[in-house]
């Protein structure tokens, strides 16, 4: 079975980027990133009531990675490390399995430069040679062009999808499942 130990805390770096820990320092950028509306375009979820829940949201992946159930890095360009421009995570972890879901989300000012396919690359790198996985998820809303091209082209293939599966805002959506195996 799977047994992630991200302590110490796990911080990735790749050409441009510095993947880190957040912060309770980091709650402004991260409330952004949960309760703008172009940013949860695609992400069926509800924004962020207030920054007092984003803080409280921050203390639970930070649990998470403590136990090994998950691990969120806060996204930041090297040069400039103290400004959050995005998430990327595992969880829904099945480590029975040894398999995990991978999430990601993108400040707006920083789409179609490169940055999410970069880091996505950093955290599959660390799934499969530092943690042990077998296998990345993600799950995907049909109308995500952009964030299916970024699976597809670090590896990720197409591999279900589902029918009003998930009940969000009133009505049934669809999801598309891709995945990547550990080779």
């Amino acid at each position: 079975m799977l047994q992630p130990n991200f302590t110490p805390f796990p911080a990735l770096t790749t050409e441009r980027l510095l993947l880190r820990k957040v912060t309770l320092d980091d709650a402004k950028e991260i409330y952004f990133l949960r309760s703008d509306k172009m940013v949860l375009t695609y992400l069926s979820k509800e924004p962020e009531a207030s920054i007092g829940t984003t803080k409280e949201f921050i203390n639970r992946v930070n649990g998470n990675s403590d136990t090994g159930d998950g691990i969120l890095w806060a996204i930041t360009l090297k040069d400039d490390p103290g400004q959050v421009i995005g998430t990327i995570c595992y969880w829904n972890m099945q480590k029975a399995n040894y398999r995990s879901e991978i999430g990601y989300a993108l400040h707006p000012d920083h789409w179609r430069k490169g940055i999410m396919k970069e880091a996505i690359i950093g955290v599959i790198d660390y799934g499969f040679s530092t943690l042990g996985l077998h296998s990345i998820e993600a799950r995907i809303g049909p109308g995500n062009i952009a964030s299916a091209a970024v699976l597809e082209s670090t590896g990720f293939v197409k591999e279900a999808y589902f029918k009003e599966d998930f009940f969000f805002n009133g009505k049934f959506e669809d999801t598309i499942v891709y995945s990547l195996l550990n080779k």
